[in-house]
């Protein structure tokens, strides 16, 4: 039997690759490899990552194209969007059918680099797909982390009007916050904003006591009220579980009061806000109720419906 170099045995590859390193094109061809896309191959024992897929798309796709949208907006490590279809872009009238990918054509290539478009234009692009909460989610994160500069995104908004997705960014952008560490950070404070209950502080720290500081996800500093998210790290983590237990255990012991909400809580955004609102009134607010209408229906529909039915209006 051949024997076959490491490097063909752990990811997707270029036939021509293969051959070159001294693969016969019968080996190739036999049953020890998977074709992926014409001339790319991958060893048929190597399970495929989602990265292993995007790769090997690029290996099929002309070099000029890019990834872009969600898939980039993955690639920068944010779980956004589905798994497939890889989405990439290229500049002209190029068409490829490609299992798995979705090819953008584009009379004018935004900005990139060698792996995909610039952040900025990925979340331009990501914006044309996805629902508002969605959008929120991804960009109120990569705000946080720094990987989304809101100058260079106002210029690409502002020279490149005709892009797609630009309508729907700029309807989208007031409702990012650069202080959410996490997706569903942002997504809790959406659904507060989006159901008209007071802005809260977030991620600010406040002192419990002398010394003793804590930093709720969001704080209703007018009422004293604090609202905690606990995400599934938060109990498969031992060390963090841990410091829940004691951060907690500080808010009881210095009469701070504070609310939980789970991820499986968070399946159902009104009950989610319900549970906030009622905290809100223990505590003495006694503004309008919750408001589950059309500002809160937007939430979960399309950008390009929300902005297509706004301007309509």
């Amino acid at each position: 039997m051949f024997p076959i170099p490491d490097a063909f045995l752990h990811g997707p590859f270029e036939r021509q690759a293969a051959l070159d390193a001294g693969i016969p094109a019968r080996v190739l061809e036999g049953r020890r490899f998977r074709r992926l896309h014409k001339g790319v191959y991958c060893h048929r024992d190597h399970g495929m990552t989602w990265r292993d897929l995007v790769d090997a798309a690029q290996l099929a796709l002309p070099p000029e194209a890019r990834t872009t949208g969600a898939t980039r907006i993955r690639q920068l490590g944010l779980d956004v969007g589905d798994r497939g279809p890889a989405r990439f872009v290229v500049q002209g009238d190029l068409h490829l059918d490609l299992d798995g990918v979705f090819l953008h054509r584009t009379v004018k290539m935004p900005p990139h680099c060698s792996e995909g478009v610039s952040n900025e234009a990925a979340f331009v692009a990501y914006c044309a797909e996805a629902r508002t909460i969605d959008a929120i989610k991804a960009g109120c994160v990569l705000l946080y982390r720094e990987q989304l500069d809101l100058r260079l995104l106002d210029q690409l908004m502002t020279e490149e009007k005709w892009r797609r997705g630009v309508p729907e960014t700029a309807y989208v952008l007031p409702f990012l916050d650069g202080r959410c560490r996490s997706m569903a950070e942002a997504e809790l404070l959406a659904y507060v904003v989006f159901a008209g209950l007071p802005m809260p502080d977030v991620n600010v720290a406040i002192e419990v006591a002398p010394g003793v500081e804590l930093t709720p996800d969001l704080r209703f500093a007018g009422y004293g009220q604090v609202v905690e998210y606990e995400g599934g790290q938060h109990q498969d983590d031992r060390a963090q579980y841990v410091a829940d237990i004691d951060r907690y255990a500080l808010y009881r012991r210095h009469d701070v009061p504070y609310e939980l909400v789970t991820k499986e809580r968070m399946r159902s955004p009104s009950a989610t806000v319900r549970l906030v609102h009622a905290a809100l009134v223990v505590r003495g607010y006694d503004g309008p109720p919750p408001d589950f209408g059309e500002q809160w229906d937007t939430l979960f529909r399309p950008l390009a419906d929300v902005v297509r039915l706004k301007g309509a209006a």
